[in-house]
């Protein structure tokens, strides 16, 4: 079976992550990543494990993230990284790209009228990056429906 590691920080972005991700469990071995331990009550039964929060007012905290990320993608061996954002989202996509895993952006649905930055950057790395709204599809950004189900 196929082997999807799903990443968020808590909040907006982990909810969002959990509606895109847990139907994918039918199909896929997912293992849920969060930056708060608390999340894993909402996904018992699966693996979780937790990552370091930053973000740009403390980007000094991305190293011990990145090792983490390391850490994971050797642990789980994923095919495939899904990520809602933000920054420790990111970085497990940067991480997963350098072990040439296929990656996967989703910006929240809370950017409406622009890509988060986070957002941005993954469009320069991940190997699809989605957006939730119809006007900010692009030729590098996808749009394919939102968390509400349009």
């Amino acid at each position: 079976m196929k082997r999807v590691l799903a990443v968020s920080s808590i909040g907006g972005h982990w909810i969002q992550l959990l509606r895109i991700a847990k139907p994918l469990t039918r199909n896929f071995e997912v293992t849920f990543v969060c930056t708060h331990e608390k999340c894993a009550t909402m996904v018992e039964g699966y693996r979780f494990y937790k990552i370091h929060d930053f973000s740009r007012w403390n980007a000094y905290k991305l190293i011990p993230a990145f090792f983490r990320a390391l850490k994971l993608l050797k642990l789980v061996k994923p095919d495939a990284v899904i990520t809602t954002g933000a920054a420790p989202g990111f970085v497990c996509l940067l991480v997963a790209k350098i072990y040439g895993v296929k990656t996967i952006w989703i910006d929240s649905i809370a950017n409406v009228e622009e890509l988060s930055g986070s957002g941005k950057m993954a469009k320069k790395i991940a190997d699809r990056v989605y957006t939730q709204w119809p006007d900010l599809a692009s030729e590098e950004v996808i749009y394919a429906g939102n968390i509400f189900g349009d």
